[in-house]
């Protein structure tokens, strides 16, 4: 069946009531840094977006506007679809616990609607552990759906460990991979990538991107395997890394020339409707890469915008950490300030 620890089973419900802060906190960047002084004089902006799903959703969110418009000022969109995309579950028990992810098109996009991704400037990752929680055909229904609204995949092994992408004047490359899944090994072979070795990569791109499945969940320090890992990937001429599957947001590191976000967290909610709140802090790492001749495909700067999912009734609401008020500000400034060096919020949420 899975791939995890008998230790990771059994800390995953302490560590979801109460996320870890422990972990070693040295050599970690800022939330924003500008990486070229001067700036390129043209740039093109990739935003990524943690892990998507509609466990703590029963409709569509509500997003502030801030985020909304950050969003719409990409010029693509990356994230991981965390849920299958299906009709009618196969899996109906543990969809209606919350073990087993599903969620219906109509659902996906009217949240897109909602948070303002067009279905053009969007690419998400099916490499993850939940992609086949309702089985083999409901892994097939979700790529057919998603092929069907005008949304590009990565992470699959028929499409090949990268996919390129044409973002302006660059072509970037995005390769995705889990290191962990939720059924056996038979069933994500041929179909899901686990392939994390960047020297089988293609090359002859302007940017290699690597959206990764990995670390431990509801762990706000990357483990030291994630990070050898990051290094090897650097090395290996990926210069840009997102990461998935912690459900908290993680730090940021830079290995020469390579940007590691190490975690973004939830994008919407994957776990129960109610959340402790540490688990309610999302990112959305945005990056804008160098089209000028010179230094074509390099990160010129970046920026983790921090925001809260907040509970609605039935849904979330999206806000950024500086509209919030009170107690839960400071609590939210605070944790981000565990594992980010001088993380001040401001204008949508932004370190400045």
């Amino acid at each position: 069946m899975s791939n995890y620890p008998l230790s990771y089973k059994l800390s995953w419900l302490p560590r979801f009531l109460k996320p870890s802060l422990g972990g070693d906190s040295s050599g970690f960047a800022p939330m924003a840094e500008t990486l070229m002084d001067p700036p390129p004089k043209r740039t093109v902006r990739l935003a990524f977006v943690g892990d998507i799903s509609a466990v703590a959703n029963r409709r569509a969110p509500d997003c502030d506007p801030a985020i909304k418009a950050l969003l719409g000022s990409a010029d693509l969109v990356i994230g991981n679809c965390e849920s299958p995309v299906v009709d009618r579950p196969s899996a109906v028990l543990g969809t209606k616990l919350g073990t087993h992810h599903a969620m219906s098109e109509r659902f996906l996009v009217e949240a897109l609607a909602a948070v303002g991704i067009v279905h053009e400037r969007l690419v998400l990752s099916l490499a993850n552990n939940h992609v086949l929680d309702q089985g083999v055909a409901g892994f097939d229904e979700t790529v057919a759906a998603l092929k069907r609204l005008g949304i590009r995949t990565i992470g699959l092994v028929a499409g090949g460990p990268v996919q390129p992408a044409k973002v302006g004047p660059l072509r970037v490359g995005l390769a995705a991979f889990t290191l962990w899944r939720n059924a056996d090994a038979d069933l994500f072979a041929g179909r899901v990538s686990t392939d994390s070795d960047a020297e089988r990569w293609p090359r002859g791109l302007d940017l290699l991107c690597a959206v990764p499945h990995w670390d431990w969940e509801f762990r706000h320090f990357p483990r030291a395997g994630t990070r050898a890992l990051a290094r090897r990937l650097a090395g290996q001429g990926v210069g840009l890394i997102a990461g998935h599957h912690a459900h908290v947001v993680q730090p940021v590191e830079r290995i020469g020339g390579t940007v590691v976000a190490y975690g973004l967290g939830d994008f919407l909610g994957t776990a129960l409707a109610r959340q402790p709140w540490p688990g309610r802090i999302g990112g959305i790492f945005v990056a804008d890469v160098s089209a000028d001749a010179e230094t074509r495909g390099v990160v010129a700067s970046y920026r983790l915008y921090a925001f809260v999912r907040l509970r609605d009734g039935d849904h979330e609401r999206l806000a950024p950490v500086e509209g919030l008020e009170g107690r839960m500000h400071e609590k939210v400034v605070g944790r981000l300030g565990a594992f980010f060096p001088s993380p001040l919020v401001g204008e949508g949420g932004s370190a400045r």
